[in-house]
């Protein structure tokens, strides 16, 4: 029983992140994603209460998991390499661009973080502050000794700047197309690699 109720909430999680990405928050209604699960309205509300716990949690589905990557990350960089920035803005940026390349639906889930930032949602803007606003303060606090010449305001604004390089970086639409012959894997490495370094260079300027 367990099992099925698990796919049924998969399922759900699955159309509904794929709707959001096509159409927006606002502009799904629970009907499209229960036609698109084939799944009728109550297990929607048995599993989610409302659409708007169905959001947040197509957004804990992915973010849960690429938070705890990234702080174990976090964490193993400031044991083994103290005081260095590349690896800890690597913790940063090669989790989220993992989760980009994740065949599972990753691609749409990076449609719906666009939609986040484009959408004017304030619940989820809450809920996403809340539960992963500690990630983003540890990250801070972890840059800031090694560059403590930087003031708060400017730490703040340069990781701004980074998250915001990093989803465009995340979506794959930009001037650098993965050539033909090398792999998304290898593509996605460079990215990284590329972003970090661009990264360190803005951090210690």
């Amino acid at each position: 029983m367990a099992n099925t109720q698990f796919s049924t909430k998969d399922r759900i999680l699955g159309a509904a992140e794929e709707l959001f990405a096509q159409h927006g928050f606002s502009g799904t209604s629970l009907r499209q994603v229960t036609s698109r699960a084939d799944v009728n309205i109550a297990a929607v509300n048995y599993h989610f209460g409302s659409k708007e716990n169905l959001v947040t949690e197509v957004f804990r589905r992915r973010m849960d998991d690429m938070s705890a990557q990234r702080l174990a990350l976090l964490k193993q960089a400031q044991e083994q390499s103290p005081g260095e920035l590349e690896p800890i803005l690597a913790a940063f940026v090669e989790p989220a661009l993992a989760l980009a390349q994740d065949r599972n639906g990753g691609g749409a889930f990076i449609r719906v973080i666009a939609r986040a930032y484009a959408e004017k949602n304030d619940g989820l803007r809450k809920f996403l502050s809340e539960r992963y606003g500690h990630v983003l303060r540890d990250f801070a606090r972890a840059i800031a000794t090694c560059v403590p010449e930087l003031t708060k305001e400017q730490l703040y604004w340069r990781l701004d700047f980074l998250a915001g390089a990093l989803t465009y970086a995340m979506a794959d639409f930009g001037l650098i197309k993965r050539p033909s012959g090398v792999s998304d894997t290898s593509h996605r490495s460079k990215a990284a690699q590329e972003l970090i370094r661009f990264a360190a260079a803005g951090f210690k300027s």
